[in-house]
């Protein structure tokens, strides 16, 4: 059975919760990427930050993305350890009603899981 550390994104791209949206925008637009991790703050607990954080948050409420920042728009995450089976994972982005979560191992950020993660890089449902 894989493991997360096996389809991980290793790469991960990690923005810090006092800046602001626009920041976070041409972060995701240069990277081209969705979400980003938001790195702990003063309660030392993770985040993301995606786009449909900036779509329902801000756009949608009419607010200005230079006046917000990342800890207002982004959503609290809880974070797997890089050993959890990929079968444990799936059930946990179950349970939670998630779709992609930081990955911790000691205190340290190792990674990136996702839903897309387990469908592209695995096969465990066909065992």
């Amino acid at each position: 059975m894989q493991a997360v550390k096996e389809i991980m994104t290793t790469e991960v791209i990690t923005i810090q919760p006092s800046a602001s949206v626009i920041e976070a925008i041409e972060l995701m637009r240069a990277n081209k990427i969705r979400d980003l991790v938001v790195s702990p703050g003063e309660d030392g607990e993770y985040g993301i930050v995606t786009e449909a954080d900036v779509v329902y948050k801000v756009t949608a409420e009419g607010a200005s993305a230079s006046s917000k920042t990342v800890a207002d728009i982004m959503s609290p995450c809880k974070t797997v350890d890089p050993e959890l089976s990929v079968q444990e994972l799936a059930e946990f982005f179950k349970k939670n009603r998630f779709h992609r979560t930081p990955v911790i191992q000691n205190g340290e950020l190792k990674g990136i899981v996702s839903t897309f993660d387990i469908v592209r890089k695995t096969m465990w449902w066909q065992d």
